[in-house]
């Protein structure tokens, strides 16, 4: 059987692709984010939310996040994806690491970018909420959980491959000759 995923949840910003990418290379393993697979399948993911609307692009998001669980290896899940019932049940069986971030270094982080559920006033007041709404969910879900608001992300990546190589056993790769 398979080895379970490394899957990576948390909110907007919280560094998931990131992340996600220097853990896959550490761990020598594909590297899969379900955001570019929407878009890949579908366009632009604020042209889809414009045109389709946000029930279109969850269905979207939950076909794209089936695909990236099924090839393995890390998964860095759209903030909303956990939102999907069906996802959290696939879920148990990956190992889910929650990245966290503090309202006050995500500013940074979000300033321009086109996302659809942040548009408007106030992007950061808006992405607090969400979090909150959101962080009850990814915090269930989680096996693991670690803040990125400081530091390089190289520690981060370093604390991730050790925790998951003490639960599973792998012996791949070296996280400090890829950074």
């Amino acid at each position: 059987m398979r080895e379970p995923a490394i899957v990576l949840v948390g909110p907007m910003g919280a560094g998931k692709t990131s992340v996600g990418r220097r853990v896959a290379r550490a761990l020598q393993l594909p590297f899969a984010d379900t955001d570019r697979i929407v878009v890949r399948d579908n366009g632009p993911i604020a042209a889809l939310f414009q045109s389709h609307g946000e029930e279109h692009f969850r269905a979207a998001e939950r076909a794209a996040v089936r695909e990236a669980l099924a090839a393995g290896g890390v998964v860095a899940l759209g903030g909303g994806a956990v939102l999907d019932a069906d996802t959290r049940a696939d879920l148990t069986h990956h190992r889910v690491v929650l990245l966290t971030v503090r309202p006050r270094i995500v500013a940074a982080r979000i300033g321009g970018d086109a996302r659809p559920l942040l548009s408007g006033e106030d992007p950061v007041g808006r992405w607090t909420r969400i979090f909150d709404e959101r962080r009850p969910i990814y915090e269930s879900i989680a096996d693991v959980t670690f803040d990125t608001s400081s530091g390089p992300l190289a520690d981060i990546v370093t604390k991730i491959t050790d925790w998951v190589r003490e639960d599973s056993g792998i012996v791949s790769g070296d996280p400090e000759e890829d950074e």
